[in-house]
């Protein structure tokens, strides 16, 4: 087909990555579409997206939208004419922006699609404990993550590796695995697959994270304490209670743990070091804390945490 052109959507630094394969692979990239630069930091600056910031050192032509609807917008959408839409990590778009390239609006997903279909995708797969997941190229229709699939491409994940670490990996993976969508598009190689599961099995879903699915509860046994922070790790961070002795209580975020196979005689949540490890019981055993950020302080190893604490032994976490 003659007209190849492409409109880039996408705002944090896991679509930077797909921006810069498909430049670099020599795809027409007409326009980029980003969130509106935000006030952040201590001055509230304003401070643009990581994919504004990499359209302007490439020389891309920039929109930043209010609203998607926004007649203005739809109109530089119909003058620019792209045959595609490519989506990574962006908001959910109206029909009426959706349906306007000739091929489409392609998205990535970080799940292995049905599976963890929702805004958090990467998290939950680590909080659930699974060994493998991967990305999922696919059309997108109506329903937020229903459409029909393109290509995919899985990974696995370690036992002690943290969302982070799958997130840095799948950003990668799912550059390239776009570069192959939008190719296979272009020559009408690719039939797209419906996604299909059983209803009465519904696939595991990522929904959005909250204050409630943030918070440990020490009476679930180790390894789903291990997997949720694991899970939640570096952003935004599993949290809990932390009190001690004298009842002084101070929210902390628990960001690196280790298995163990011991199991002391403390009740659920109690508090223990052994030199300068520092463990929590859980309904079936002992976790041992290797990295945390207490309130008020700085992120840092549980043994650095424990030259300047005191009261550590007798307290909780809950």
């Amino acid at each position: 087909m003659d007209n190849k052109r492409i409109i880039f959507m996408g705002t944090p630094d896991f679509a930077v990555a797909t921006l810069n394969a498909l430049v670099a692979d020599g795809q027409e990239v007409c326009a980029v579409v980003t969130a509106p630069d935000k006030p952040a930091g201590r001055g509230r600056q304003l401070r643009a997206s990581a994919v504004k910031e990499r359209a302007l050192q490439l020389g891309l032509p920039i929109l930043q939208p209010e609203k998607l609807k926004d007649p203005i917008f739809l109109e530089e959408l119909t003058r620019l004419d792209a045959a595609l839409y490519v989506v990574v990590a962006f908001r959910m778009l109206p029909e009426v922006v959706w349906t306007k390239p000739k091929l489409g609006t392609v998205n990535l997903h970080g799940s292995l699609l049905p599976a963890y279909r929702g805004a958090a995708p990467i998290n939950w797969a680590v909080v659930n404990g699974e060994m493998r997941t991967g990305v999922t190229t696919f059309l997108i229709q109506h329903e937020i993550d229903t459409g029909d699939m393109l290509l995919q491409e899985s990974t696995t994940i370690g036992p002690d590796e943290t969302a982070g670490d799958v997130h840095d990996r799948l950003m990668m993976i799912g550059a390239q695995l776009m570069v192959r969508t939008v190719h296979d598009l272009f020559n009408n190689s690719i039939i797209p697959t419906a996604q299909d599961f059983d209803p009465n099995a519904p696939p595991p879903s990522a929904p959005k994270l909250n204050n409630e699915n943030l918070h440990i509860r020490f009476d679930r046994n180790a390894k789903a304490v291990h997997d949720l922070v694991r899970g939640m790790s570096p952003f935004p961070g599993a949290w809990c209670t932390w009190t001690d002795a004298q009842g002084t209580a101070q929210h902390c975020k628990i960001l690196r743990t280790a298995l163990t196979t011991q199991r002391s005689e403390l009740p659920i949540g109690g508090v223990f070091v052994v030199g300068q490890r520092l463990f929590v019981r859980c309904a079936d055993g002992d976790l041992e804390i290797l990295e945390l950020q207490a309130e008020g302080r700085k992120r840092m190893p549980a043994a650095d945490l424990l030259r300047g604490t005191r009261n550590v032994e007798g307290s909780v976490m809950s």
